[in-house]
């Protein structure tokens, strides 16, 4: 089952503030909901454990995230792949774009896609597409905070 989410987050520093931020593992693993670590493999890769629970199902999914299409500081492609055990496995990425707003401020545009597959699909694509929302726009606005405070 696949579903496409997109946001946009105005972020209160400057473009290559937000830039670094998204390339740090300790602000990424602060702001993915349920992210147990995040510790970086190589210059674009990271491994991660991140605990979800999806309507009935808490799972704890192992996974590896890569950076691609880098473009710094405007542009960049995030991918990941967890599986988590009897629950199922989720992938997916975003195309993350950033745009300076002044000297002081940037818009950070989304576009995701993620895929399930496993138990977690038979949970209906209704609740999945919703949690799916409800993880991306936690995660950009926990770490428009932190990377504007």
């Amino acid at each position: 089952m696949a579903l496409v989410i997109e946001g946009e987050e105005r972020i209160a520093a400057p473009i290559g503030k937000v830039w670094e931020a998204l390339n740090d593992p300790e602000i990424l693993k602060e702001a993915i909901p349920g992210c147990q670590s995040l510790e970086k493999t190589s210059n674009t890769g990271m491994a991660a454990t991140v605990v979800l629970k999806i309507g009935p199902i808490k799972a704890t999914f192992n996974g590896e995230v890569t950076l691609k299409n880098l473009k710094p500081p405007h542009s960049y492609t995030i991918q990941g792949e967890g599986k988590g055990g009897i629950a199922g496995f989720a992938k997916g990425g975003a195309d993350v774009t950033l745009t300076a707003d002044g000297a002081d401020s940037t818009v950070l545009k989304y576009a995701a896609k993620a895929e399930v597959g496993g138990k977690i699909a038979q949970l209906g694509s209704r609740l999945i597409e919703s949690t799916s929302k409800k993880l991306a726009g936690q995660f950009f606005s926990t770490f428009g905070e932190k990377v504007g405070a």
